[in-house]
């Protein structure tokens, strides 16, 4: 499969933007697409599609390619995936990385609940394969390497239907098959993660601030006392 890697913080932060894994994703489904006809499929301007177009193409994963015609040219993914290497130990490249994969999981989850809306209209045959699952397994990290490359070539067969219209049969639709793999626990001995004690501070409820207090009103000016009446001659 051919991808991108992504190696540098700052590309990897450039990438973690919802707008540009939108991008990114439709293009892999539908380029070429001028940014007029991104816009429209992602319900967003033109001008801010346009902006995070050029952002993406500075970090070599969308390019230009020559149009119809020399008024908009169309962009086009660079590749059928994006990659990272989430076992840096760089510091700056691990907290970028954590950042990207927050918003991959981000949307991740926004995808599920957006076929959840409408899964009652998938027909039974689509319905009986899609939707939530998962597995526990008890595996050693050399052996889920082992299970999660034969999944890989499992799927790399069909990995050019993405790109060749031609090649995919009559009734074949787009799928996302999300693949999350995470362990139940810390391994024994490991201290808090450093997200953990962010995230716990995060999560401290915030104390008001006090409100400040009031000036005093002043107090009424008190009535003049009525003039004695003189005292009548005698």
């Amino acid at each position: 499969m051919n991808q991108k890697r992504l190696d540098d913080p700052v590309a990897l932060r450039a990438y973690a933007h919802p707008i540009r894994m939108k991008l990114v994703g439709l293009l892999r489904r539908e380029g070429p697409l001028t940014a007029t006809q991104a816009a429209e499929r992602i319900g967003e301007s033109v001008p801010n599609c346009s902006f995070h177009l050029r952002m993406l193409a500075k970090y070599g994963l969308v390019e230009r390619v020559e149009g119809a015609d020399n008024r908009e040219k169309p962009w086009r993914a660079t590749a059928e995936a994006t990659s990272w290497r989430s076992d840096s130990t760089d510091t700056a490249t691990r907290a970028a990385i954590d950042h990207l994969e927050n918003m991959v999981v981000a949307r991740y989850a926004e995808r599920a609940q957006e076929f959840l809306r409408r899964s009652d209209l998938e027909p039974p045959e689509w319905r009986q394969w899609t939707g939530p699952g998962d597995a526990i397994l008890y595996v050693t990290a050399d052996e889920l390497g082992v299970l999660l490359r034969a999944m890989e070539d499992l799927l790399a067969p069909l990995r050019p239907r993405q790109t060749d219209a031609a090649q995919r049969p009559a009734g074949a639709r787009a799928v996302d098959i999300l693949q999350f793999v995470l362990t139940h626990e810390p391994p024994e001995g490991a201290g808090p993660s450093p997200q953990d004690t962010e995230y716990a501070d995060a999560a401290k409820p915030v104390k008001p601030p006090k409100a400040p207090k009031l000036p005093k009103a002043p107090k009424p000016p008190k009535p003049p006392k009525p003039p004695k009446p003189p005292k009548p001659f005698s």
